[in-house]
């Protein structure tokens, strides 16, 4: 009854409000009109972000304009510039398959539009596209745009995709081929003439080629080769006269001075040739100052004095010292005559030699002048042949046709749709047509059918919110549930010792002398069986020997239970310092740093966070062989700047685990120092967890460097062999670098079943790894 009597009055209102205003109907209708309006606007934000966003790329070029080198524009071209059927025909190719293949032809084009087909569509069609062209083709085609801007001659070519990067690539390609195809068909009939010219200056090359090597053959044979100037029996011809002209000046001076010493023997010794010799003007100056003496002391002294005979017997010496000295000259100006006249013989005897075979090399000259003139002839030839052929090959390469670029695409940053403002309006406009709509003929609809459906609709969305919200409260705890978090830890029952001796006294004094909490003792992992104790000892410092021990921690529920009481006390902090980078160093080699880097890494990696262990021991790196990693340039190529983090990071077989080995071969720690490593960790921060496996201690290493980059260090000490004064001095060095220390983890604790010395570091499949 109440029902019926609901439907009646409804109509009654409906058929009583059909002469009211349309505004006071809607108004009456209010809550119908908002509920609408509402929905269409929830669903076009929906919409909104559910539907992919497309970018757009636009590039343009324009057509008919005439080419840069032609001054002169023929009527013809004037009409073309103006006539549209030539814009339309340049779409037309545009949009040819042939030209849509040639962009596809491009580098990376086909990679960029199947990478989109893979964001779109299904990977059968992708996989299609990379062997069928036409596909390829029918893909991209529908993405294109090709279209007139107005009434103008310029072209925009424009591609949308979901990719910014592949729509501008794909535009680029297009606007690209278009303008290769336009250039490759202006330079066709220049291709085709340089060719021609190509053609017939090699065809000339080569029979200039055998001719000079016929001219050079008869040349040698006839002995008619050149010199640097000339023909060699004409060069010879010119030395040799002037050789000879030489020679007879020689022998006419020397026969002049010997007929001037000849012709007056008595008075030789006045003659030039005579006193222009050295030893001769000696004598004579000699002779004068012995002479004026005898002439002096014949006038005081008697003609038998002893110093008067000295004088005169002095001076009849040096007179015959001088008649030598003439003669000797004589001699010798007779050999030099008789030696120039010699070569003058000679020479003369050599010319006429010479002569009789320039006469015979100018007949033989003579007779290969139409050789060489010919040569010559087709010398010319070639060159010009090749210099036009060159011409004709750089007008082709410059040659740009009657189609420029107007400008490339650029890198779209905006979305092309949907564009917010636009569809938020779109969608509001309509949702006030349909709001208005359905207010105005709302008193048509059955008001209490209307109120049924709310609240069929209303009541199970309220019954699903509590379901909603139950798994999001249940959420938190599985996640605080982690190993790791402080909560579940505390809730968790506690964890059964090992059964052995108790820990030794050094470790509550290693926490006290140190200021840093022993966060766990982790136990010995038994190596295998069927591995010999010798074996174990000399693989312990490999990354073999790790390969075998870590699954080996894998399968150890009590190291594993003391890998949890570490991850919880590590990460876990009640203090505000943050615990994300953490450096695993040791005051000393063999202590089982790097194993404890790694069981810990895939202790966390399992228990759902994300890890990245980065390998900095340079010395003795074995993070690919204890994983069993492809090599990689690893932390040596980014600190080399060789490659980036991202293509340093190797998977390993471990889910959320991702590691950067050292490098492929052994380096000095000195790269540690560089800027790239702190870029490094600050990129390493889209991790949970950041695990820095320390190098090496020796004297190139400085942990200090290391420990101010990240958060904190967790210090590793083995169990019966680390001192507490090498605990404190590394503690100590790393607080004085600035950096803090978390705490402290005892490796390979024994139990009372472990036999002592040799026989205990046999036993453990990590002893003495590093």
């Amino acid at each position: 009854m109440f029902t019926k009597r609901a439907i009646v009055t409804n109509t009654e209102a409906a058929d009583g409000a059909a002469g009211e205003s349309p505004l006071l109907r809607v108004w009456r209708n209010r809550s119908l009109f908002g509920a609408v309006f509402l929905g269409v606007m929830i669903l076009t934000v929906i919409a909104l972000v559910v539907l992919p966003v497309r970018y757009l790329a636009t590039g343009s070029v324009i057509v008919a304009e005439q080419e840069p080198s032609n001054s002169n524009a023929s009527a013809a071209w004037a009409q073309k510039i103006g006539d549209p059927a030539d814009v339309e025909s340049q779409l037309l190719i545009a949009r040819s398959p042939r030209v849509m293949r040639l962009a596809m032809q491009q580098p990376g084009v086909t990679e960029a539009a199947i990478e989109e087909c893979q964001s779109r569509s299904s990977s059968s069609t992708c996989e299609k596209m990379k062997t069928d062209t036409a596909a390829l083709i029918d893909y991209v085609s529908g993405n294109f745009a090709i279209g007139a801007v107005g009434r103008s001659r310029v072209i925009n070519i424009s591609y949308t995709s979901s990719i910014p990067e592949v729509a501008q690539k794909m535009a680029n390609a297009l606007t690209n081929a278009f303008l290769d195809e336009q250039r490759t068909s202006g330079a066709s009939s220049r291709e085709v003439a340089a060719s021609y010219l190509w053609k017939e200056a090699k065809q000339l090359d080569a029979e200039l080629r055998d001719a000079d090597a016929k001219i050079q053959a008869f040349r040698r044979n006839k002995g008619l080769m050149r010199g640097s100037l000339a023909p060699i029996s004409s060069e010879r011809l010119s030395s040799i006269s002037q050789q000879l002209s030489t020679a007879e000046t020689a022998r006419a001076d020397a026969l002049a001075r010997l007929q001037e010493i000849k012709a007056n023997q008595a008075r030789a010794v006045d003659s030039p040739s005579v006193l222009s010799n050295r030893s001769i003007a000696d004598l004579k100056q000699q002779l004068t100052v012995v002479t004026a003496q005898l002439a002096s002391q014949a006038n005081v002294l008697g003609p038998r004095h002893p110093s008067l005979r000295a004088l005169e017997q002095e001076q009849s010496a040096i007179k015959e010292r001088m008649a030598t000295e003439v003669a000797s000259i004589a001699a010798s100006a007779q050999k030099a005559f008789d030696a120039n006249d010699a070569l003058v013989n000679a020479l003369k005897k050599q010319m006429d030699a010479v002569k009789a075979e320039v006469g015979s090399a100018t007949s033989d000259e003579a007779s290969i002048e139409s050789m060489v003139r010919s040569t010559e002839i087709k010398r010319q030839q070639y060159a010009d042949l090749y210099k036009r052929a060159s011409e004709l090959e750089t007008e082709r390469r410059v040659l740009i046709g009657n189609t420029r670029l107007v400008s490339l695409a650029e890198l779209p940053t905006k979305p092309f749709f949907p564009k917010k403002i636009p569809f938020l309006a779109a969608g509001g406009t309509l949702g006030l047509l349909l709001a208005f709509v359905a207010a105005f003929f709302g008193d048509r609809v059955n008001l209490a059918g209307l109120s049924r459906l709310r609240t069929a609709t209303i009541r199970p969305v309220r019954a699903d919110a509590p379901a909603a919200a139950a798994p999001t409260a249940v959420a938190a705890p599985v996640a605080v549930a982690a190993p790791v978090a402080p909560a579940p830890v505390q809730a968790t029952a506690p964890v059964t010792p090992r059964p052995g001796p108790p820990l030794p006294t050094s470790s509550s004094e290693l926490a006290v002398v140190t200021g840093a909490p022993v966060l766990a003792r982790l136990p010995t992992v038994k190596r295998d069986p069927s591995e010999s104790p010798i074996g174990a000892i000399l693989t312990a410092q490999s990354g073999a020997s790790l390969a075998r021990a870590l699954p080996l921690a894998l399968q150890d529920p009590h190291y594993q239970d003391a890998l949890r009481d570490l991850a919880t006390g590590l990460l876990a902090s009640n203090d505000a310092m943050t615990r994300r980078k953490i450096l695993v160093a040791s005051p000393t080699t063999a202590e089982g740093k790097t194993f404890l880097t790694l069981t810990l890494a895939q202790y966390l990696a399992t228990a759902g966070r994300s890890v990245l262990v980065i390998e900095c021991d340079f010395g003795a790196p074995k993070f690919e062989t204890a994983l069993g990693l492809r090599s990689s340039m690893g932390l040596q190529g980014i600190l080399r700047g060789d490659i980036t983090p991202r293509e340093a990071v190797v998977r390993t077989a471990t889910p959320n685990l991702d590691v950067i080995p050292a490098g492929p071969f052994s380096a000095s720690a000195e790269l540690l120092m560089r800027k790239p490593l702190g870029d490094l960790l600050l990129w390493s921060q889209i991790y949970d967890v950041v695990l820095i496996d320390a190098p090496s201690p020796g004297i190139q290493t400085d942990l200090g460097v290391l420990a101010r980059q990240v958060d904190g260090v967790l210090l590793c000490m083995r169990s019966g062999r680390s001192s507490i004064g090498q605990a404190v001095a590394t503690s100590s060095a790393i607080r004085v670098a600035g950096g803090s220390v978390f705490g402290i983890a005892v490796t390979m604790m024994p139990d009372a079943n472990t036999p002592s010395g040799a026989d205990r570091v046999s036993n453990n499949a990590y002893a003495g790894a590093t």
